[in-house]
Protein backbone atom coordinates (compact mmCIF):
# COMPACT_ATOMS: atom_id res chain seq x y z
CA UNK A 1 0.00 0.00 0.00
CA UNK A 2 3.07 2.40 -0.51
CA UNK A 3 2.79 5.25 -2.10
CA UNK A 4 -0.93 5.18 -2.27
CA UNK A 5 -2.81 8.30 -2.11
CA UNK A 6 -6.79 8.30 -1.06
CA UNK A 7 -8.95 11.97 -0.91
CA UNK A 8 -11.96 12.08 1.19
CA UNK A 9 -14.51 14.96 0.08
CA UNK A 10 -17.17 15.43 3.35
CA UNK A 11 -19.40 17.65 4.99
CA UNK A 12 -17.56 19.28 7.91
CA UNK A 13 -19.77 17.80 10.12
CA UNK A 14 -19.57 14.25 8.80
CA UNK A 15 -15.40 15.15 8.99
CA UNK A 16 -15.34 15.57 12.38
CA UNK A 17 -18.76 13.01 13.28
CA UNK A 18 -16.09 10.35 11.64
CA UNK A 19 -12.85 11.47 12.86
CA UNK A 20 -11.31 11.62 9.32
CA UNK A 21 -8.22 13.32 11.24
CA UNK A 22 -8.00 10.41 13.07
CA UNK A 23 -8.37 8.18 10.05
CA UNK A 24 -5.83 9.94 8.23
CA UNK A 25 -3.28 9.47 10.89
CA UNK A 26 -4.42 5.73 11.08
CA UNK A 27 -3.59 5.32 7.46
CA UNK A 28 -0.28 7.19 7.52
CA UNK A 29 1.35 4.40 9.85
CA UNK A 30 0.10 1.91 7.19
CA UNK A 31 1.88 3.66 4.09
CA UNK A 32 -0.87 5.63 2.66
CA UNK A 33 -1.91 9.29 2.48
CA UNK A 34 -5.10 10.39 3.20
CA UNK A 35 -5.84 14.30 2.28
CA UNK A 36 -9.03 16.37 2.11
CA UNK A 37 -10.64 17.34 -1.00
CA UNK A 38 -11.44 21.28 -1.23
CA UNK A 39 -14.49 20.93 -3.81
CA UNK A 40 -14.25 25.07 -3.94
CA UNK A 41 -10.59 24.70 -5.97
CA UNK A 42 -9.83 22.85 -8.73
CA UNK A 43 -9.11 19.25 -8.16
CA UNK A 44 -6.42 18.43 -10.52
CA UNK A 45 -3.93 20.20 -8.51
CA UNK A 46 -5.20 18.24 -5.52
CA UNK A 47 -4.66 15.27 -6.71
CA UNK A 48 -3.73 12.55 -8.08
CA UNK A 49 -5.91 10.20 -6.26
CA UNK A 50 -5.87 6.14 -5.84
CA UNK A 51 -9.50 6.40 -4.12
CA UNK A 52 -11.64 9.31 -3.49
CA UNK A 53 -13.58 8.40 -0.26
CA UNK A 54 -17.01 10.58 -0.80
CA UNK A 55 -20.62 11.80 0.56
CA UNK A 56 -21.96 14.86 -1.40
CA UNK A 57 -25.28 14.28 -0.18
CA UNK A 58 -25.08 17.97 0.48
CA UNK A 59 -23.81 19.01 -2.84
CA UNK A 60 -26.26 16.70 -4.91
CA UNK A 61 -29.73 17.72 -2.60
CA UNK A 62 -28.44 21.50 -3.06
CA UNK A 63 -27.59 21.24 -6.83
CA UNK A 64 -31.38 20.87 -7.95
CA UNK A 65 -31.98 24.39 -6.66
CA UNK A 66 -28.50 26.26 -6.07
CA UNK A 67 -26.25 26.97 -9.50
CA UNK A 68 -23.32 26.91 -7.09
CA UNK A 69 -23.63 23.68 -5.72
CA UNK A 70 -24.13 22.61 -9.36
CA UNK A 71 -21.13 23.90 -10.53
CA UNK A 72 -19.27 21.61 -7.73
CA UNK A 73 -20.75 18.49 -8.61
CA UNK A 74 -20.16 19.15 -12.48
CA UNK A 75 -16.70 20.16 -11.65
CA UNK A 76 -16.26 16.94 -9.53
CA UNK A 77 -18.06 14.94 -12.38
CA UNK A 78 -15.81 15.97 -14.67
CA UNK A 79 -12.65 15.31 -12.62
CA UNK A 80 -13.87 11.93 -11.63
CA UNK A 81 -14.55 10.81 -15.53
CA UNK A 82 -11.54 12.60 -16.60
CA UNK A 83 -9.29 10.12 -14.24
CA UNK A 84 -11.09 6.80 -14.70
CA UNK A 85 -8.58 4.59 -13.09
CA UNK A 86 -9.63 6.77 -9.43
CA UNK A 87 -11.40 4.13 -7.60
CA UNK A 88 -14.57 5.91 -6.13
CA UNK A 89 -16.46 5.33 -2.97
CA UNK A 90 -19.20 5.16 -3.97
CA UNK A 91 -20.06 6.19 -7.17
CA UNK A 92 -22.28 9.06 -7.61
CA UNK A 93 -25.28 7.83 -9.25
CA UNK A 94 -25.70 4.53 -6.54
CA UNK A 95 -25.56 7.35 -3.97
CA UNK A 96 -28.12 9.75 -5.49
CA UNK A 97 -30.69 7.04 -6.03
CA UNK A 98 -30.63 6.43 -1.64
CA UNK A 99 -31.53 9.91 -1.38
CA UNK A 100 -35.15 9.03 -2.91
CA UNK A 101 -36.89 7.14 -0.57
CA UNK A 102 -39.15 6.30 -3.99
CA UNK A 103 -36.41 4.46 -5.63
CA UNK A 104 -34.69 2.77 -2.37
CA UNK A 105 -38.09 1.66 -1.11
CA UNK A 106 -38.30 -0.24 -4.58
CA UNK A 107 -35.20 -1.98 -3.93
CA UNK A 108 -36.28 -2.83 -0.53
CA UNK A 109 -39.72 -4.43 -1.69
CA UNK A 110 -37.96 -7.30 -4.59
CA UNK A 111 -35.48 -8.34 -1.74
CA UNK A 112 -37.52 -11.37 -0.49
CA UNK A 113 -37.45 -12.52 -3.86
CA UNK A 114 -34.00 -12.31 -4.85
CA UNK A 115 -33.12 -13.54 -1.09
CA UNK A 116 -34.97 -17.35 -1.19
CA UNK A 117 -32.55 -18.98 0.98
CA UNK A 118 -33.43 -16.80 4.09
CA UNK A 119 -36.73 -15.36 5.35
CA UNK A 120 -36.84 -11.60 4.86
CA UNK A 121 -39.33 -8.97 3.89
CA UNK A 122 -40.37 -5.38 3.71
CA UNK A 123 -43.43 -3.94 5.12
CA UNK A 124 -45.87 -2.34 2.41
CA UNK A 125 -45.64 1.01 1.78
CA UNK A 126 -47.45 3.73 -0.90
CA UNK A 127 -45.60 5.98 -2.82
CA UNK A 128 -47.57 9.63 -2.23
CA UNK A 129 -46.27 11.54 -5.27
CA UNK A 130 -48.29 14.81 -4.64
CA UNK A 131 -51.12 16.33 -2.69
CA UNK A 132 -54.34 14.24 -3.51
CA UNK A 133 -57.70 14.08 -2.45
CA UNK A 134 -58.49 12.48 1.36
CA UNK A 135 -60.26 9.41 -0.39
CA UNK A 136 -57.96 8.71 -2.81
CA UNK A 137 -54.81 8.54 -0.69
CA UNK A 138 -57.44 6.37 2.03
CA UNK A 139 -58.32 3.76 -0.89
CA UNK A 140 -54.48 3.66 -2.38
CA UNK A 141 -53.63 2.94 1.56
CA UNK A 142 -56.14 -0.39 1.20
CA UNK A 143 -55.42 -1.62 -2.23
CA UNK A 144 -51.50 -1.60 -1.27
CA UNK A 145 -52.44 -3.45 1.83
CA UNK A 146 -51.32 -1.42 4.32
CA UNK A 147 -52.13 -1.75 7.40
CA UNK A 148 -52.66 0.93 10.27
CA UNK A 149 -50.51 2.30 12.19
CA UNK A 150 -48.48 3.92 9.37
CA UNK A 151 -45.07 5.60 9.45
CA UNK A 152 -44.74 8.98 7.04
CA UNK A 153 -41.40 9.72 6.15
CA UNK A 154 -40.39 12.26 3.64
CA UNK A 155 -38.81 11.16 -0.07
CA UNK A 156 -35.81 12.97 0.38
CA UNK A 157 -33.49 11.03 2.46
CA UNK A 158 -30.80 13.15 3.38
CA UNK A 159 -30.61 16.26 5.55
CA UNK A 160 -32.59 17.34 9.17
CA UNK A 161 -35.73 17.43 7.34
CA UNK A 162 -35.43 13.38 6.26
CA UNK A 163 -35.40 12.66 10.36
CA UNK A 164 -39.03 14.29 10.62
CA UNK A 165 -41.29 11.01 10.89
CA UNK A 166 -44.81 10.53 12.13
CA UNK A 167 -47.20 7.49 13.25
CA UNK A 168 -50.49 7.62 11.68
CA UNK A 169 -53.34 6.05 13.23
CA UNK A 170 -56.17 6.38 11.38
CA UNK A 171 -57.45 7.63 8.44
CA UNK A 172 -59.07 10.52 8.72
CA UNK A 173 -55.12 11.40 10.22
CA UNK A 174 -54.04 11.07 6.35
CA UNK A 175 -55.40 14.92 5.84
CA UNK A 176 -52.06 15.81 7.87
CA UNK A 177 -49.61 14.52 5.64
CA UNK A 178 -47.37 16.41 3.03
CA UNK A 179 -46.55 15.16 -0.13
CA UNK A 180 -44.04 13.73 -1.60
CA UNK A 181 -43.50 11.44 0.96
CA UNK A 182 -43.53 7.63 1.75
CA UNK A 183 -46.28 5.65 4.05
CA UNK A 184 -45.22 2.41 5.47
CA UNK A 185 -47.38 0.12 7.37
CA UNK A 186 -45.38 -0.12 11.11
CA UNK A 187 -44.24 -3.41 12.56
CA UNK A 188 -44.16 -4.23 16.07
CA UNK A 189 -40.43 -4.69 16.91
CA UNK A 190 -39.64 -4.93 20.57
CA UNK A 191 -38.53 -1.35 20.57
CA UNK A 192 -35.30 -2.92 19.17
CA UNK A 193 -33.42 -1.48 16.04
CA UNK A 194 -30.52 -3.73 14.38
CA UNK A 195 -28.36 -0.98 12.36
CA UNK A 196 -26.13 -3.09 9.89
CA UNK A 197 -23.15 -1.34 8.74
CA UNK A 198 -21.65 -2.49 5.83
CA UNK A 199 -17.36 -1.76 4.57
CA UNK A 200 -17.02 -3.63 1.31
CA UNK A 201 -17.52 -7.07 2.18
CA UNK A 202 -17.33 -6.74 5.98
CA UNK A 203 -20.51 -5.76 7.84
CA UNK A 204 -21.40 -4.88 11.70
CA UNK A 205 -24.71 -5.09 13.29
CA UNK A 206 -25.28 -2.72 16.30
CA UNK A 207 -28.13 -2.73 18.27
CA UNK A 208 -29.95 0.31 18.90
CA UNK A 209 -33.67 1.52 20.93
CA UNK A 210 -36.75 2.05 18.86
CA UNK A 211 -40.22 2.64 18.70
CA UNK A 212 -42.51 0.45 21.01
CA UNK A 213 -45.28 -1.50 20.11
CA UNK A 214 -48.90 -0.27 19.11
CA UNK A 215 -51.70 -2.31 18.52
CA UNK A 216 -52.80 -3.29 15.22
CA UNK A 217 -55.45 -1.00 13.71
CA UNK A 218 -56.79 1.83 13.25
CA UNK A 219 -57.80 3.88 16.44
CA UNK A 220 -58.26 7.22 17.65
CA UNK A 221 -54.73 7.92 18.94
CA UNK A 222 -53.66 11.61 17.23
CA UNK A 223 -50.52 11.40 15.21
CA UNK A 224 -47.43 11.19 17.01
CA UNK A 225 -44.36 13.21 15.10
CA UNK A 226 -40.55 12.32 16.35
CA UNK A 227 -37.17 12.79 14.93
CA UNK A 228 -35.89 9.60 14.17
CA UNK A 229 -32.59 10.30 15.58
CA UNK A 230 -33.64 11.45 18.97
CA UNK A 231 -35.13 8.05 18.69
CA UNK A 232 -32.14 5.83 18.08
CA UNK A 233 -29.58 7.38 18.38
CA UNK A 234 -27.58 5.23 20.92
CA UNK A 235 -27.84 7.72 24.25
CA UNK A 236 -31.76 7.98 23.14
CA UNK A 237 -34.43 7.87 25.87
CA UNK A 238 -37.89 8.77 25.29
CA UNK A 239 -41.09 8.06 26.14
CA UNK A 240 -41.87 6.87 22.78
CA UNK A 241 -39.36 4.03 23.02
CA UNK A 242 -40.20 2.69 26.47
CA UNK A 243 -42.53 -0.79 26.29
CA UNK A 244 -45.97 -0.59 28.21
CA UNK A 245 -45.55 -4.38 28.54
CA UNK A 246 -43.00 -6.90 29.62
CA UNK A 247 -41.50 -8.21 26.27
CA UNK A 248 -39.67 -11.43 25.75
CA UNK A 249 -36.13 -11.01 24.51
CA UNK A 250 -36.57 -11.56 21.12
CA UNK A 251 -33.21 -13.23 19.05
CA UNK A 252 -30.76 -11.51 17.66
CA UNK A 253 -31.25 -11.31 13.35
CA UNK A 254 -29.42 -14.14 11.96
CA UNK A 255 -25.74 -13.95 11.00
CA UNK A 256 -26.43 -16.39 7.59
CA UNK A 257 -30.01 -14.44 6.54
CA UNK A 258 -27.62 -10.73 7.31
CA UNK A 259 -24.99 -11.81 5.55
CA UNK A 260 -27.61 -12.87 2.28
CA UNK A 261 -28.91 -9.21 2.62
CA UNK A 262 -25.77 -7.23 2.51
CA UNK A 263 -24.54 -9.57 -0.25
CA UNK A 264 -27.85 -9.03 -2.70
CA UNK A 265 -27.92 -5.21 -1.31
CA UNK A 266 -24.23 -4.96 -2.07
CA UNK A 267 -25.65 -6.19 -5.92
CA UNK A 268 -28.50 -3.99 -6.19
CA UNK A 269 -26.78 -0.73 -4.52
CA UNK A 270 -23.22 -0.89 -6.61
CA UNK A 271 -21.98 0.73 -3.20
CA UNK A 272 -19.64 -0.30 -0.47
CA UNK A 273 -20.39 2.14 2.33
CA UNK A 274 -23.74 2.03 3.04
CA UNK A 275 -26.37 1.19 6.27
CA UNK A 276 -29.65 -1.34 6.62
CA UNK A 277 -31.99 -0.48 9.23
CA UNK A 278 -33.45 -3.70 10.12
CA UNK A 279 -35.89 -5.02 12.77
CA UNK A 280 -37.14 -8.39 13.78
CA UNK A 281 -41.13 -8.78 13.68
CA UNK A 282 -42.85 -9.67 17.29
CA UNK A 283 -45.56 -12.14 15.56
CA UNK A 284 -43.71 -13.96 12.66
CA UNK A 285 -39.54 -13.59 13.84
CA UNK A 286 -39.12 -11.97 10.54
CA UNK A 287 -36.13 -10.15 9.40
CA UNK A 288 -37.28 -7.07 8.14
CA UNK A 289 -35.66 -4.24 6.46
CA UNK A 290 -36.85 -0.81 7.20
CA UNK A 291 -34.53 1.48 5.61
CA UNK A 292 -31.00 1.49 4.05
CA UNK A 293 -28.78 4.28 4.67
CA UNK A 294 -25.85 5.76 2.22
CA UNK A 295 -22.33 6.16 4.19
CA UNK A 296 -23.75 6.28 7.86
CA UNK A 297 -22.19 7.41 10.72
CA UNK A 298 -20.64 3.71 11.57
CA UNK A 299 -21.31 4.96 15.99
CA UNK A 300 -20.38 2.03 17.77
CA UNK A 301 -18.09 0.10 15.40
CA UNK A 302 -14.96 0.22 16.29
CA UNK A 303 -12.90 -1.75 13.93
CA UNK A 304 -14.22 0.90 11.13
CA UNK A 305 -11.09 2.38 10.15
CA UNK A 306 -8.99 -0.87 9.98
CA UNK A 307 -12.15 -2.70 7.93
CA UNK A 308 -12.43 1.08 5.57
CA UNK A 309 -8.16 0.67 4.70
CA UNK A 310 -8.60 -2.92 4.32
CA UNK A 311 -11.67 -2.15 1.45
CA UNK A 312 -9.73 0.29 0.10
CA UNK A 313 -6.25 -1.99 -0.16
CA UNK A 314 -8.46 -4.55 -1.63
CA UNK A 315 -10.45 -2.89 -4.53
CA UNK A 316 -6.66 -1.01 -5.21
CA UNK A 317 -5.74 -4.67 -5.71
CA UNK A 318 -8.33 -5.87 -8.27
CA UNK A 319 -7.67 -2.72 -9.97
CA UNK A 320 -4.18 -3.68 -10.20
CA UNK A 321 -4.83 -6.97 -11.46
CA UNK A 322 -7.22 -6.39 -13.76
CA UNK A 323 -4.98 -3.60 -15.34
CA UNK A 324 -2.11 -6.29 -15.68
CA UNK A 325 -4.80 -8.99 -17.19
CA UNK A 326 -5.98 -5.98 -19.39
CA UNK A 327 -2.24 -4.74 -20.49
CA UNK A 328 -3.12 -1.27 -19.76
CA UNK A 329 -5.68 -1.60 -23.00
CA UNK A 330 -8.02 0.78 -22.84
CA UNK A 331 -10.28 -0.55 -25.52
CA UNK A 332 -10.62 -3.84 -23.87
CA UNK A 333 -12.17 -1.66 -20.51
CA UNK A 334 -14.91 -0.15 -23.20
CA UNK A 335 -16.01 -3.75 -24.39
CA UNK A 336 -16.68 -5.22 -20.69
CA UNK A 337 -20.15 -3.58 -20.76
CA UNK A 338 -19.30 -0.81 -17.86
CA UNK A 339 -17.21 -0.01 -15.24
CA UNK A 340 -14.99 -2.38 -12.91
CA UNK A 341 -15.83 -3.47 -9.60
CA UNK A 342 -12.45 -1.92 -8.76
CA UNK A 343 -13.54 1.41 -10.50
CA UNK A 344 -16.71 1.36 -8.83
CA UNK A 345 -15.03 0.68 -5.63
CA UNK A 346 -17.21 -2.96 -4.87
Amino acid sequence: MSSRRVGFCLSDKKRRRMNMDAFADFCAGHGVEVVEIDLTQPLVPQGPFDVIVQKLSDVIVEAEHDSQSQQLLVNFQSYVSAHPSTVLLDPLPAMTQLLDRFASYRIMSKLHNSIRECSICTPPYLEIHSASDLSSIQQAVTTQGLSFPLLCKTRVAHGSLSHEMSLIFSEGSLAGIHPPCVLQSFVNHGAVLHKVFVVGDRHFCVERPSIKNFPSGPCERKTIFFNSHQVSKPESSSDLTALDEQMPCLHPPSSEALAALVRELRVQLGMALFGVDVIINIHTHTLTVIDINIFPGYEGVPQFFSSLLSHIKSVLDKQASAGAQATGSPELRQTTGGPSAATTGL
